[in-house]
């Protein structure tokens, strides 16, 4: 039988466990209904809870799942984290390990040619997702160095004070180690062995470059990704019908110029010697204890091995699919559809005499793109390929859609953002806007959203509070309203709140601050995943809230990292790498892996279904059908464009106390 989770079971993960199983007082106390935390607040405090407590929709579920928090990393791929992960009760799982890519060590497996890497040449003057003159790497580029030469906070006492009250106390110090030592951009000398000769495929990033440590940050932009993936009908199997071979990261990073927009122009184009493209291929290995909590959640709870970013590039555009289940577009900012700044059009075409260097990229040199226009830099390609797979592109006529970051078209107090690099206000619709009309509670908590609510420009170590990541703070119907955005965009000083009275919305979004999400170079892993533990272990020391609610862990985008997993296209926009989704709940069958192929808007499909709520829009990718698959090749979706609901991370036909 399969060892079952209980309420109990953080006593395996969070040192506070007695607390959280006992009966006491205290166990008690925790548990206060909404009704107890209403009547022990006064003025103001009470009127803030009982607006944001009046979904009427909130209880009537058609699971026993009445809350849902969704907790948002950054920039980690599925192969990533957990290239070496073996299940519990013989469960499967698709990665490195299983394919025999790699070994239990991290070193080559007998299969390690199914992720060797190639070099490639353009063949012309038009972006080319999938290049024809392709040829093995006979070793990766340099793994070079990223990320600061010393730790962003010197002392105890100054991340104590900028980050105290986000992590437990045992991660705190985590954010006074694991400076590089190096100049970004040289060879990485403390990863074990040559950095100058690592075989072309996948690599161990630990024990040399520690756990703890910081670490270079691979490209993450939309035409970058889709062409890291290389897609071609001419590739397609039965058991990979998309074609998707995935084994040109390394070349897509040093002929387009490393980091999250792109490098300047080198003097050199075809100078590869300098430019990273190594980053991409490492990983960690969870058997030799990377990534301890996350592990220990995998195993006791529900995990997929088959959950997707929605969009192919970076932050800002798979938040606002988290929130939308669809992608923003320029606008006057009145709902009318118009053509952005030239410079701001992306042409991923190569540079005349370069390999592969695109002509117009990064904030100031593109990041929007007129999908349906066939003819536009970089879209027919994309767009062929779409037609061979027979999936619809989904693009509008003169839309001209965000593919990357800019800022949203709003401060924190509601005012016009009217900056060069930032979106006009949007009229896309929201799951904000959903809820609402629904009368089922929601909230985005965002850390450190008071401070920048107070000042914008005012950042400083502890107070890197993500906009781009807020699908909310785009929206015009949400940030105009003062009512809707005070009650349901939070700081995640007021989650703890909620949590610590016995509350929770039926939906919330959490994102922690940039040097704690996670993202490679700006932030580490460890300290997403104790962001990430605070929560979990608030919540769970409340059995009463923990019982009905489904905590789901995940990331933004894979960070243009590698990975190995089957990558189905959508729409023209994704889908994207896999990245890891675990869900913490009781119901959530422990140890179970998930095959089910899904992505961001699985989340608000879930939501939907619970609820009983209809998709967003008539467009937004919430209307797509859930996946059919072989039982030989449960990762594979046979029904063309569909994304699963996620129904089956969870077993809802026992109830938690009676599992063993």
């Amino acid at each position: 039988m399969r060892m079952r989770t209980s309420l109990c079971f953080l006593a395996v993960v969070a040192t506070a466990a007695t607390a959280a199983c006992s009966s006491g007082p205290s166990g008690n106390a925790a548990a206060n209904s909404t009704d107890d935390a209403l009547s022990a607040a006064t003025g103001s405090q009470a009127s803030a809870l009982h607006s944001a407590r009046t979904g009427r929709r909130d209880r009537l579920t058609r699971t026993p799942i009445k809350h849902v928090v969704v907790i948002v990393g950054e920039n980690r791929t599925f192969d990533h984290v957990f290239a070496t992960y073996k299940p519990k009760h013989h469960q499967r799982v698709d990665n490195l390990l299983a394919k025999g890519i790699i070994e239990e060590d991290g070193s080559p497996g007998p299969n390690f040619a199914l992720a060797t890497q190639k070099l490639a040449v353009s063949s012309g003057s038009a972006f080319e997702m999938s290049p024809g003159s392709q040829a093995a790497y006979s070793k990766l580029p340099p793994v070079l160095a990223g990320g600061p030469k010393q730790p962003y906070l010197a002392t105890l006492a100054e991340a104590q004070a900028a980050e105290g009250n986000a992590l437990p106390a045992d991660y705190v110090g985590y954010l006074t180690t694991g400076g590089t030592g190096l100049k970004s951009g040289t060879p990485d000398t403390r990863l074990a062995g040559d950095p100058l000769n690592v075989a072309p495929g996948p690599f161990q990033i630990t024990p040399g470059i520690k756990y703890d440590d910081y670490a270079a940050s691979p490209v993450h932009r939309f035409y970058q990704m889709w062409q890291q993936l290389d897609c071609s009908a001419e590739h397609a199997t039965w058991a990979n019908p998309a074609g998707c071979r995935s084994d040109l990261f390394p070349w897509v990073e040093t002929s387009v110029g490393a980091g999250s927009n792109g490098a300047a122009q080198p003097a050199d184009f075809n100078d590869m010697s300098t430019r990273e493209g190594a980053t991409a291929m490492g990983f960690y290995n969870v058997l030799q204890g990377d990534v301890p909590y996350f592990k220990r959640l995998a195993d006791a709870y529900s995990m997929s091995d088959n959950f997707h970013q929605a969009i192919q590039g970076g932050t800002g555009a798979n938040h606002v699919a988290l929130g939308t289940g669809d992608a923003d577009w320029y606008s006057d900012g009145k709902g009318h559809a118009m053509a952005p700044p030239a410079l701001q059009i992306e042409n991923p075409n190569p540079q005349a005499g370069t390999n592969n260097y695109y002509t117009q990229d990064g904030y100031s040199g593109g990041t929007y793109s007129n999908c349906a226009d066939d003819s536009a830099p970089g879209v027919g390609s994309v767009v062929d390929y779409l037609h061979a797979m027979r999936v619809k592109p989904n693009c509008e006529k003169g839309h001209y859609y965000l593919l990357n970051n800019y800022d949203p078209g709003y401060f924190g107090d509601g005012t016009v953002n009217s900056g060069e690099f930032v979106i006009p206000p949007s009229s896309t619709r929201t799951i904000g806007d959903e809820l609402l009309e629904h009368d089922v509670s929601w909230r985005y908590y965002g850390e450190n959203w008071n401070k920048y609510v107070a000042d914008p420009d005012g950042y400083a170590p502890g107070d890197e509070y993500c906009n781009i990541c807020n699908p909310f703070q785009y929206s015009t119907s949400i940030m105009t309203n003062a009512d809707v955005r005070t009650t349901h965009i939070k700081d995640t000083d007021d989650l703890y709140s909620d949590i610590a009275q016995g509350w929770l919305p039926a939906f919330s979004i959490v994102k922690p601050s940039g040097l704690l999400d996670g993202h490679p170079a700006s932030s580490k892993l460890n300290l997403f995943e104790g962001f990430s533990k605070k929560i979990v272990d608030a919540i769970a020391q409340n059995p009463r809230l923990f019982e009905d609610t489904a905590i789901f862990i995940t990331f933004d985008e894979g960070g243009g990292y590698y990975d190995s997993g089957y990558v189905a296209p959508v729409d023209f926009f994704g889908d994207g790498t896999r990245i890891p989704f675990i869900a913490v709940s009781p119901w959530a069958q422990g140890g179970h892996i998930s095959h089910h192929y899904a992505d961001h808007v699985s989340i608000l499909k879930f939501v939907e279904r619970n609820w009983g709520l209809p998709p967003i829009t008539r467009r937004s990718r919430d209307n797509l059908p859930n996946p059919i698959a072989d039982l030989r090749n449960p990762w594979v979706p046979r029904n063309g464009a569909a994304i699963d609901d996620l129904m089956d991370i969870f077993d809802f036909g026992r109830r938690p106390a009676d599992r063993d």
